[in-house]
Protein backbone atom coordinates (compact mmCIF):
# COMPACT_ATOMS: atom_id res chain seq x y z
CA UNK A 1 0.00 0.00 0.00
CA UNK A 2 3.21 2.49 0.91
CA UNK A 3 4.59 1.49 -2.11
CA UNK A 4 1.63 2.24 -4.24
CA UNK A 5 1.29 5.61 -2.62
CA UNK A 6 4.71 6.58 -2.75
CA UNK A 7 4.47 6.03 -7.08
CA UNK A 8 2.00 7.60 -7.57
CA UNK A 9 3.17 10.84 -5.89
CA UNK A 10 6.08 10.58 -7.62
CA UNK A 11 4.61 10.09 -11.17
CA UNK A 12 2.01 12.86 -9.92
CA UNK A 13 4.36 15.70 -8.67
CA UNK A 14 7.62 14.24 -11.25
CA UNK A 15 4.78 14.86 -14.12
CA UNK A 16 3.50 18.35 -12.55
CA UNK A 17 7.62 19.74 -11.94
CA UNK A 18 8.11 18.17 -15.87
CA UNK A 19 4.86 20.52 -17.73
CA UNK A 20 6.35 23.38 -15.12
CA UNK A 21 9.71 22.92 -16.77
CA UNK A 22 8.46 22.64 -20.26
CA UNK A 23 6.13 25.56 -20.41
CA UNK A 24 7.43 28.39 -18.07
CA UNK A 25 11.05 27.78 -18.62
CA UNK A 26 11.51 26.14 -21.95
CA UNK A 27 9.05 27.83 -23.08
CA UNK A 28 9.25 31.05 -21.59
CA UNK A 29 8.77 33.68 -24.52
CA UNK A 30 12.36 35.45 -24.12
CA UNK A 31 14.04 31.90 -25.79
CA UNK A 32 11.65 32.30 -29.23
CA UNK A 33 12.17 34.84 -31.86
CA UNK A 34 8.93 35.26 -32.31
CA UNK A 35 7.46 35.67 -28.45
CA UNK A 36 4.69 34.13 -27.39
CA UNK A 37 4.00 32.20 -30.67
CA UNK A 38 7.05 30.16 -29.70
CA UNK A 39 7.40 28.48 -33.24
CA UNK A 40 11.05 30.27 -33.96
CA UNK A 41 13.89 29.66 -30.99
CA UNK A 42 16.64 31.19 -30.25
CA UNK A 43 18.41 29.39 -28.20
CA UNK A 44 18.57 25.99 -26.92
CA UNK A 45 15.92 25.89 -24.25
CA UNK A 46 13.58 27.31 -26.84
CA UNK A 47 14.73 24.36 -29.29
CA UNK A 48 13.87 21.55 -26.67
CA UNK A 49 10.30 23.12 -26.11
CA UNK A 50 9.58 23.10 -30.01
CA UNK A 51 10.04 19.00 -29.54
CA UNK A 52 6.61 19.33 -29.38
CA UNK A 53 4.11 17.50 -26.24
CA UNK A 54 6.08 14.12 -25.57
CA UNK A 55 9.26 16.32 -24.17
CA UNK A 56 7.37 17.02 -21.11
CA UNK A 57 6.46 13.23 -20.61
CA UNK A 58 10.39 12.26 -21.60
CA UNK A 59 11.38 15.07 -18.82
CA UNK A 60 8.77 13.60 -16.42
CA UNK A 61 10.69 9.70 -17.03
CA UNK A 62 14.11 11.51 -16.27
CA UNK A 63 12.70 13.40 -12.96
CA UNK A 64 11.50 10.06 -12.12
CA UNK A 65 14.38 8.12 -12.97
CA UNK A 66 16.23 10.19 -10.54
CA UNK A 67 13.84 10.57 -8.01
CA UNK A 68 14.24 6.42 -7.91
CA UNK A 69 17.88 6.72 -7.65
CA UNK A 70 17.61 9.12 -4.67
CA UNK A 71 15.27 6.76 -2.99
CA UNK A 72 17.11 3.40 -3.44
CA UNK A 73 20.42 4.75 -2.48
CA UNK A 74 19.07 6.25 1.04
CA UNK A 75 17.31 2.66 1.34
CA UNK A 76 20.13 0.74 0.58
CA UNK A 77 22.63 2.78 2.55
CA UNK A 78 19.94 2.54 5.74
CA UNK A 79 19.63 -1.32 5.05
CA UNK A 80 23.50 -1.24 5.69
CA UNK A 81 22.82 -0.18 9.21
CA UNK A 82 25.17 2.49 11.19
CA UNK A 83 28.80 1.21 10.92
CA UNK A 84 30.25 -0.25 8.01
CA UNK A 85 28.61 -3.94 7.62
CA UNK A 86 31.83 -5.62 7.12
CA UNK A 87 33.19 -4.59 10.01
CA UNK A 88 29.92 -4.99 12.12
CA UNK A 89 30.05 -8.96 10.63
CA UNK A 90 33.74 -9.24 12.02
CA UNK A 91 32.40 -7.91 15.41
CA UNK A 92 28.86 -10.26 15.64
CA UNK A 93 31.19 -13.15 15.03
CA UNK A 94 34.14 -12.33 17.50
CA UNK A 95 31.37 -11.79 19.89
CA UNK A 96 29.97 -15.38 19.36
CA UNK A 97 33.50 -17.22 19.24
CA UNK A 98 33.59 -16.08 22.52
CA UNK A 99 29.78 -17.14 23.53
CA UNK A 100 28.67 -13.60 23.97
CA UNK A 101 25.21 -13.71 22.20
CA UNK A 102 23.62 -11.49 24.54
CA UNK A 103 25.98 -8.73 23.47
CA UNK A 104 26.06 -10.38 19.89
CA UNK A 105 22.11 -9.36 19.62
CA UNK A 106 22.77 -5.65 21.40
CA UNK A 107 25.58 -5.25 18.59
CA UNK A 108 22.67 -5.65 16.34
CA UNK A 109 20.27 -3.42 17.74
CA UNK A 110 23.11 -0.59 17.68
CA UNK A 111 23.68 -1.16 14.14
CA UNK A 112 20.44 -1.58 12.85
CA UNK A 113 19.86 -2.34 9.31
CA UNK A 114 18.47 -5.63 7.31
CA UNK A 115 21.61 -7.45 8.32
CA UNK A 116 21.60 -7.24 11.45
CA UNK A 117 18.00 -7.63 11.24
CA UNK A 118 18.19 -11.16 9.62
CA UNK A 119 21.36 -11.79 11.71
CA UNK A 120 19.35 -11.14 15.07
CA UNK A 121 16.32 -12.90 14.10
CA UNK A 122 18.44 -15.65 14.06
CA UNK A 123 20.20 -15.34 17.40
CA UNK A 124 17.04 -14.55 19.31
CA UNK A 125 15.60 -17.82 17.98
CA UNK A 126 18.77 -19.54 18.78
CA UNK A 127 18.37 -18.63 22.38
CA UNK A 128 14.94 -19.41 22.38
CA UNK A 129 15.86 -23.05 21.15
CA UNK A 130 18.70 -23.71 23.19
CA UNK A 131 16.22 -23.37 26.22
CA UNK A 132 14.66 -25.64 25.34
CA UNK A 133 16.22 -28.80 26.60
CA UNK A 134 14.52 -31.54 24.25
CA UNK A 135 15.96 -30.38 21.30
CA UNK A 136 19.24 -31.92 20.32
CA UNK A 137 22.30 -29.27 18.38
CA UNK A 138 21.00 -30.64 15.52
CA UNK A 139 17.72 -29.35 15.76
CA UNK A 140 18.95 -26.30 16.95
CA UNK A 141 20.66 -25.37 14.37
CA UNK A 142 18.38 -26.34 11.48
CA UNK A 143 15.65 -24.39 13.10
CA UNK A 144 18.38 -21.55 13.57
CA UNK A 145 19.51 -21.77 9.91
CA UNK A 146 15.31 -21.59 8.92
CA UNK A 147 14.59 -18.60 11.06
CA UNK A 148 17.76 -16.52 9.49
CA UNK A 149 16.21 -17.99 5.67
CA UNK A 150 12.58 -16.40 6.79
CA UNK A 151 13.96 -12.88 7.54
CA UNK A 152 16.32 -13.03 4.79
CA UNK A 153 13.35 -13.99 2.37
CA UNK A 154 11.21 -11.10 4.31
CA UNK A 155 14.55 -8.34 3.86
CA UNK A 156 14.92 -9.01 0.19
CA UNK A 157 12.25 -7.72 -1.55
CA UNK A 158 12.46 -4.18 0.21
CA UNK A 159 16.12 -4.31 -1.14
CA UNK A 160 14.91 -4.79 -4.53
CA UNK A 161 11.79 -2.07 -4.38
CA UNK A 162 11.26 0.20 -7.19
CA UNK A 163 14.29 -1.74 -9.48
CA UNK A 164 11.59 -3.14 -12.13
CA UNK A 165 10.35 0.45 -12.03
CA UNK A 166 13.78 1.74 -13.39
CA UNK A 167 13.69 -1.01 -15.47
CA UNK A 168 10.14 0.11 -16.72
CA UNK A 169 11.04 3.66 -17.33
CA UNK A 170 14.16 2.60 -19.37
CA UNK A 171 12.17 0.59 -21.66
CA UNK A 172 9.04 3.05 -22.13
CA UNK A 173 11.86 6.01 -22.49
CA UNK A 174 13.00 4.33 -25.57
CA UNK A 175 9.20 4.31 -26.78
CA UNK A 176 8.16 7.68 -25.81
CA UNK A 177 10.82 8.91 -27.82
CA UNK A 178 10.46 6.59 -30.75
CA UNK A 179 7.19 8.02 -31.05
CA UNK A 180 8.25 11.55 -30.78
CA UNK A 181 10.33 10.97 -33.25
CA UNK A 182 7.90 9.84 -35.44
CA UNK A 183 5.68 12.59 -34.84
CA UNK A 184 8.03 14.83 -36.12
CA UNK A 185 9.09 13.10 -38.82
CA UNK A 186 5.48 13.09 -39.99
CA UNK A 187 5.43 16.93 -39.46
CA UNK A 188 8.62 18.16 -41.03
CA UNK A 189 7.17 15.43 -44.87
CA UNK A 190 3.79 17.22 -43.60
CA UNK A 191 6.02 21.12 -44.75
CA UNK A 192 7.43 19.24 -47.59
CA UNK A 193 4.74 18.16 -49.40
CA UNK A 194 2.55 21.29 -49.22
CA UNK A 195 2.01 23.37 -52.73
CA UNK A 196 4.64 25.15 -53.78
CA UNK A 197 7.77 26.19 -51.66
CA UNK A 198 7.91 24.09 -48.51
CA UNK A 199 7.08 26.01 -44.86
CA UNK A 200 11.10 26.10 -43.79
CA UNK A 201 9.52 26.76 -40.52
CA UNK A 202 7.44 23.94 -40.00
CA UNK A 203 10.40 21.55 -41.34
CA UNK A 204 12.58 23.01 -38.60
CA UNK A 205 10.10 22.38 -35.96
CA UNK A 206 9.35 18.77 -37.62
CA UNK A 207 13.08 17.74 -37.79
CA UNK A 208 13.74 19.21 -34.20
CA UNK A 209 10.96 17.68 -32.60
CA UNK A 210 12.21 14.39 -33.84
CA UNK A 211 15.90 14.97 -32.63
CA UNK A 212 14.96 16.19 -29.72
CA UNK A 213 12.52 13.33 -29.02
CA UNK A 214 15.19 11.19 -29.63
CA UNK A 215 18.16 13.02 -27.58
CA UNK A 216 15.79 12.77 -24.54
CA UNK A 217 14.32 9.54 -24.92
CA UNK A 218 18.04 8.27 -24.98
CA UNK A 219 18.54 10.03 -22.49
CA UNK A 220 16.01 8.72 -19.96
CA UNK A 221 16.47 5.11 -20.89
CA UNK A 222 20.74 5.17 -20.29
CA UNK A 223 19.82 6.59 -16.68
CA UNK A 224 17.28 3.82 -16.45
CA UNK A 225 19.51 0.93 -17.95
CA UNK A 226 23.03 2.17 -15.75
CA UNK A 227 20.77 2.84 -12.38
CA UNK A 228 18.77 -0.70 -12.66
CA UNK A 229 22.61 -2.58 -13.25
CA UNK A 230 23.95 -0.51 -10.78
CA UNK A 231 21.59 -1.26 -7.48
CA UNK A 232 20.88 -4.94 -8.92
CA UNK A 233 24.72 -5.22 -8.13
CA UNK A 234 24.66 -3.71 -5.18
CA UNK A 235 21.99 -5.99 -3.92
CA UNK A 236 23.05 -8.99 -5.31
CA UNK A 237 26.65 -7.89 -3.17
CA UNK A 238 24.61 -7.58 -0.17
CA UNK A 239 22.34 -10.40 -0.12
CA UNK A 240 25.89 -12.85 -0.78
CA UNK A 241 27.38 -11.28 1.94
CA UNK A 242 24.60 -11.28 4.41
CA UNK A 243 24.15 -15.24 3.39
CA UNK A 244 27.86 -15.79 4.10
CA UNK A 245 27.34 -13.98 7.00
CA UNK A 246 24.24 -16.08 8.39
CA UNK A 247 26.34 -19.36 7.22
CA UNK A 248 29.41 -18.71 9.81
CA UNK A 249 27.12 -17.10 12.54
CA UNK A 250 25.49 -20.62 12.32
CA UNK A 251 28.90 -22.49 12.15
CA UNK A 252 29.56 -20.61 15.31
CA UNK A 253 26.64 -21.22 16.95
CA UNK A 254 26.99 -25.05 16.41
CA UNK A 255 30.73 -25.24 16.99
CA UNK A 256 29.85 -23.63 20.86
CA UNK A 257 26.87 -25.90 21.14
CA UNK A 258 29.01 -28.95 20.73
CA UNK A 259 31.49 -27.92 23.17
Amino acid sequence: MKQSVFLSAVIIITLAVAISIWWFILGNPENFKDGTTRQVPNNIMGTVHTGGYVVPFLICLTLMNLTLIFERMFSLRKANGRAALPLFLKSVQRKLMDGKVDEAIRACDSQRGSAAAIIRTGLERYKTLVADRKLDAEKRMSETQRSIEEATSLETPLLERNLVVLSTIASIATMAGLLGTTIGMIRAFEALARAGAPDAIQLSIGISEALINTALGLLAAMIGILAYNYFTTRVDNFTYMIDEASYNVVQILNTKSTE
